[in-house]
């Protein structure tokens, strides 16, 4: 287990009213009472914990002040990482947060990797490796609703669940070797095989349970990959305005003018979208637009949702129904657009082309329609079910993978003692179920997967 006092900087750099220099180690104290004075000259190691301090940073070799600062002490093992812990309060510049940090390295302690914090709560026991990641996804939340998934998952709710799971599996397995280990019984295998079956059909039905929410829990923690589509001048970026509330995207009467992919993160309903504008899907003879063109078809292949902007004061022309036919089996919901002008599209022909698939009509120059669009996206993935607290939001796509892993094995469990495969032979399976699903929490998962997820986290965390 390591023991050297690690040291980052926990804030974002820039300037603002403080900043936070974080040291976590067996010597995290003794480096900080050698370059911290306070005004009664009180040395740290005996102050209580979870305690802070007023002083001044000072350079042991010149003497002279570096920082004013604020010091806060937590001893182990009440703290995040269950060692010592110092967070010094320092002034928000990025000369003064630097100045810090250097000191610190220079009398004992070594900086910290990405995410080695996080990582060192893990090893010490702290947090599981679920909750680890969940740190992650708080950071990086959009929206409230993928925060209070984060905050979930952080609380230990996946945990306990798949705890729940594995311990079911391990007591079913040690069962089956008492009655493998005493054949002489004659109903050894009528009370073995029931068992096994009543077991790994409740974890079967608990792992398909987590599955059915992983579509919508990586939506929140990923966000919803969106693109904007439609002919060149239909609105596609006022309609990106719009959902933003900024003027992000250049606006103008001129087709052809967005000649790049624009992407922003928007709030809608609490579905975090990634709004993908892109370049109008035409043929063109314009060398720069064709390469816009040909990146917009990439995006859309890759999209979770298509916004069709169509223009009602046009009729439908030869390339919207092209349009159509291209995302035709894709989940899309068509925006038809400029409702403020005399009608000319045919709207019974759109219902048409749209195939049962939601219609909204908005004049986005008025700023009608918006409210309804947006509500139809949020149905359009979470039926309502968003709301719900009770659920337990798997997220994380390699949770993801590794539950289907294990939905596999258990099934393959299920499937052999309903054929009347010995005893023996199921227990394999089972056993490789309790195995995947300790992988989620980190009991069974390997070091080098452990090291890659971490590197992942921002300094300082």
């Amino acid at each position: 287990m390591e023991t050297d006092t690690i040291a980052a900087i926990s804030t974002p750099m820039g300037e603002g009213a403080i900043a936070i220099v974080r040291l976590s180690g067996d010597e995290a104290i003794q480096v900080a009472d050698k370059i911290f004075k306070s005004p009664n000259n009180k040395k740290l190691q005996e102050q209580p914990s979870h305690t802070i301090h007023y002083g001044h940073l000072i350079d042991p070799k010149t003497g002279d002040i570096v920082e004013e600062v604020m010091v806060s002490l937590m001893k182990a093992p009440k703290t995040f990482t269950r060692e010592d812990v110092i967070e010094i309060n320092c002034h928000g510049g990025i000369v003064s947060v630097n100045r810090v940090l250097n000191l610190v390295l220079r009398n004992g302690a070594r900086l910290a990797e990405p995410g080695e914090f996080t990582k060192r709560a893990f090893l010490n026991g702290r947090i599981d490796l679920s909750q680890a990641e969940a740190v992650m996804d708080l950071i990086r939340a959009k929206t409230d609703k993928a925060m209070n998934v984060a905050l979930s998952q952080m609380d230990g709710k996946l945990s306990r669940l798949i705890k729940d799971l594995r311990q079911a599996l391990i007591e079913t397995l040690a069962q089956v070797e008492v009655n493998i280990d005493y054949p002489e019984y004659d109903d050894v295998e009528e009370m073995t095989i029931p068992l096994l079956l009543e077991k790994c059909t409740w974890v079967r039905d608990e792992i398909k349970k987590l599955l059915q929410t992983s579509s919508q829990g990586k939506i929140l923690r990923e966000g919803l990959s969106t693109v904007i589509l439609g002919r060149p001048n239909v609105g596609k970026s006022s309609l990106l305005n719009s959902l933003v509330q900024e003027n992000k995207a250049i606006v103008t009467d001129i087709a052809g003018t967005t000649r790049d992919i624009i992407e922003e993160y928007v709030n809608v309903r609490g579905v975090p979208l990634r709004l993908v504008d892109t370049a109008g899907i035409r043929e063109t003879e314009d060398i720069v637009e064709r390469i816009g063109v040909e990146r917009s078809r990439q995006v859309l292949k890759e999209a979770d949702l298509i916004l069709l902007v169509l223009n009602a004061a046009e009729p439908l022309s030869e390339e919207d129904e092209r349009l159509f036919e291209t995302i035709q089996n894709m989940d899309f919901i068509v925006v038809v657009n400029k409702t403020d002008l005399p009608r000319k599209i045919d709207l019974e022909k759109v219902k048409s082309l749209a195939g049962g698939r939601k219609i909204v009509t908005t004049s986005l120059l008025k700023e009608e329609g918006i409210a309804e669009l947006e509500q139809s996206i949020a149905e359009l993935f979470f039926e309502g079910q968003i709301e719900s607290d009770d659920l337990t939001y798997v997220s994380n796509a390699r949770h993801i993978a590794v539950l289907q892993q294990a939905l596999d094995a258990v099934e393959d469990a299920i499937e052999s003692a309903e054929m009347g495969v010995p005893v023996d032979i199921v227990q394999i399976d089972v056993t490789r179920t309790w195995e995947l699903l300790g992988e989620i929490i980190g009991d069974t998962v390997q070091e080098s997967l452990i090291n890659q997820l971490f590197s992942q986290f921002c300094l300082g965390k």
